[in-house]
């Protein structure tokens, strides 16, 4: 009797191996689990850029103001009758005001 036990419990220890290490094991299905919710985090943060390019794309093809504003800010261009005033900043190696 108590050797038919021991079998029993060997069976059921084998039977649980697959169950904690094999293919589709407890872990496989954690990781998967882990693996679902960075995508779905990576997907959102997909899709607000998507809005946001979409916004950015409705108002070149709809305003006037989004082409003017990207025209002077990428390609510095100015209207007829403006003047045109370029600020430079200090040199990397001047000296502080300090006197280092």
């Amino acid at each position: 009797m108590r050797w038919m036990i021991a079998a029993l419990l060997l069976l059921l220890g084998a039977l649980q191996i697959p169950l904690w290490l094999g293919e589709g094991s407890y872990r496989d299905v954690r990781l998967l689990r882990e693996a679902i919710e960075a995508h779905k985090a990576e997907n959102e943060t997909l899709r607000v850029r998507n809005r946001a390019l979409e916004a950015e794309v409705r108002d070149l093809r709809e305003g006037r103001e989004a082409i003017e504003e990207r025209a002077r800010t990428e390609l510095g261009l100015i209207r007829e009758g403006e003047t045109f005033f370029q600020t430079l900043g200090e040199p990397d190696d001047a000296p502080d005001a300090a006197g280092e």
